[in-house]
């Protein structure tokens, strides 16, 4: 209906244009917006606010030109001038039913467009450090990510889904040495603990299958393991400096090849791990990149070498720095230490530069909140490397709060202290925990209630949306137990029969679903989704209370079992969108 009333009042400016009341080479944007309230019509259009300066014209007598010139269209019912200049519509009821021959033909189609067609965006989310298992801090990014990717996709981009790898860095030689510690105790060393190394069960379980298949490859005595190692934390001294020590005197003591071999195992039972945990949770890539591909194959050396042909590059204190802050940055960033290390950010830097070098219109990062602060360094990055800084959009994702009752869930991976996705997934279900992570605007704090998502009742949100869908299969049961037969034509011949407030209402709101899924989907806005399908569920439910829809007269129940059809179809397509499950009984 939308694109109808653009194309009317197209035909209306072009036929101004040839009076002389605005110049030909004018061409505006026309915008269509359904209004607030229905006193006000259905839609409203500002296009004579918009060309009344162009015009030198009162918008309010522009707007008349504009409705005296529009073609007549059986769709419109009245047009109305409200305010500065508004232009309402009034639609014909009949012509509002159409949306319900429009959802039975296109069916699972119905909703999705072609407007980002030709052009490709990669979606980067999730991209957890492989030092441990998913959380239900990861989850909300991880279904945030997937639903922004499909509903980008519903709307014709061309869309690259991707997982960061961090498999390089001080936080793996710390899950390495971690592992390798608790291996020792496999093999019978006594040996404290350090207290920043990681403590969960699965450091223990990866730890033992290493023993299990090598027994004493890797075995060192303990006193050279510790022998004149810097205190720990516990004893008074630097937990960092003496995690750094018993990384450095693993790498001592075994050799290259032997390393290499608990770091890979590690990495490789961790990456497996949350390659399965996503794939059960409905999340899937198109590819994995490795960070340490960057570091192997140059590409950060050649990161490095564009920035400093660009002049961006400097030395200061025995460290090579980035002057991000000549493009925005708060200050200059390292890039390379002073003992010869590159920093994570100089991977970074060689990531997005590899990003931008595969060809792709925009890319999306998502990160969590607290990764705000390194946008503009990226940018900054992007910038002194020749590129367009806005083909970058970060999405911020807050973590979410678990609670149990009133109490709060801590999570801390490096204590092994956190309920870990698997385990949410399998207390909640797959389809509460994605609608739960979506429902909110993603900047804004989750507070995520395992009560509510796992009741069976109309308070559970993503219970009350299913149950409308569950509740008109429901009635097509019914009607076969009666022994009755759907009649489609009939009830699409006599869509005029819908006159009850509870059916206008619902038919409005099914025509509004292709605006929504766009809205969502340029807007990175699942939770409009989200919203719309609770609104949708809620009028069905209204409905259904109030309104018999299995009645002796054939040609209002056919009518009515399509309107409710049409209804099953739209929350059908929403949540699978979602992707979560539309059960035909509950």
């Amino acid at each position: 209906m939308k694109q109808k009333l653009a194309s009317v009042i197209e035909k209306a400016l072009s036929e101004i244009k040839n009076q002389g009341i605005i110049d030909e080479n004018v061409t505006p944007k026309i915008t269509i917006e359904r209004t607030r309230d229905s006193q006000h019509g259905d839609f409203a259009s500002n296009i004579a606010m918009i060309l009344a300066k162009p015009a030198k014209m009162n918008p309010r007598q522009l707007a008349e030109k504009i409705v005296n010139a529009l073609p007549n269209d059986p769709a419109i019912s009245n047009i109305e001038i409200a305010g500065p200049g508004f232009i309402n519509f009034f639609i014909n009821p009949n012509a509002q039913y159409q949306i319900i021959s429009q959802i039975h033909d296109l069916g699972h189609e119905f909703g999705k467009s072609d407007i980002g067609a030709g052009k490709k965006i990669q979606v980067e989310f999730v991209s957890a450090n492989p030092t441990g298992p998913l959380h239900v801090g990861h989850g909300r990014g991880a279904a945030y990510g997937s639903v922004v990717s499909d509903l980008l996709e519903a709307v014709g981009f061309d869309v690259h889904r991707e997982y960061y790898v961090n498999d390089a860095g001080r936080q793996m030689d710390i899950l390495a040495t971690s592992i390798w510690l608790r291996y020792l105790e496999e093999c019978g060393e006594i040996i404290p603990f350090p207290s920043n190394g990681y403590r969960g069960d699965y450091i223990r379980d990866i730890a033992r299958e290493i023993h299990q298949h090598s027994e004493n490859d890797y075995r060192k005595p303990a006193e050279l393991v510790m022998e004149n190692l810097p205190a720990d934390e516990p004893q008074g001294g630097d937990k960092e400096a003496h995690i750094d020590a018993l990384i450095n005197r693993a790498k001592e003591l075994l050799d290259s090849s032997q390393y290499e071999d608990i770091f890979s195992l590690g990495l490789k039972q961790i990456l497996d791990d949350i390659k399965e945990d996503l794939a059960e949770f409905g999340v899937t890539f198109q590819e994995w990149f490795s960070e340490r591909q960057l570091m192997t194959n140059g590409s950060v050396q050649d990161a490095l070498q564009r920035l400093d042909k660009a002049g961006y590059l400097y030395q200061k204190e025995g460290a090579t720095w980035f002057a991000s802050s000549q493009l925005g940055d708060e200050k200059d960033r390292v890039v390379v230490r002073d003992n010869g290390q590159t920093t994570y950010f100089a991977s970074d830097i060689a990531y997005h530069m590899n990003k931008l070098d595969r060809g792709f219109d925009q890319i999306i990062d998502i990160w969590g909140a607290d990764h705000h602060g390194y946008i503009p360094r990226v940018k900054a990055a992007l910038q002194a490397l020749g590129a367009n800084p806005e083909k970058l959009k970060v999405l911020l994702v807050q973590f979410a709060i678990l609670y149990r009752g009133k109490e709060k869930i801590p999570m801390s991976t490096r204590a092994g202290e956190f309920v870990t996705l698997r385990q949410l997934r399998n207390e909640v279900g797959k389809d509460a925990a994605r609608f739960f992570y979506a429902m909110r605007r993603s900047e804004q704090h989750l507070d995520f209630d395992l009560k509510l998502a796992t009741s069976k009742t109309n308070e559970n949100p993503v219970y009350y949306v299913q149950y409308a869908h569950a509740r008109v299969c429901s009635v097509f049961r019914q009607l076969d137990e009666k022994g009755w037969s759907r009649d489609i034509k009939q009830g699409m011949d006599n869509l005029d029969k819908l006159s009850q407030p509870h059916e206008t209402e619902l038919v409005a709101t099914l025509s509004r679903y292709p605006e929504i899924v766009e809205k969502s989907a340029l807007k990175y806005e699942p939770h409009q989704l989200i919203l719309y399908l609770r609104e949708l569920a809620n009028e069905f439910h209204t409905y259904y209370n109030a309104h018999q829809f299995l009645v002796e007269d054939s040609a209002l129940r056919n009518a009515r079992l399509n309107l409710i059809d049409a209804a099953k179809q739209v929350i059908a397509n929403g949540l699978d969108l979602l992707n979560i499950n539309a059960p035909e009984s509950m």
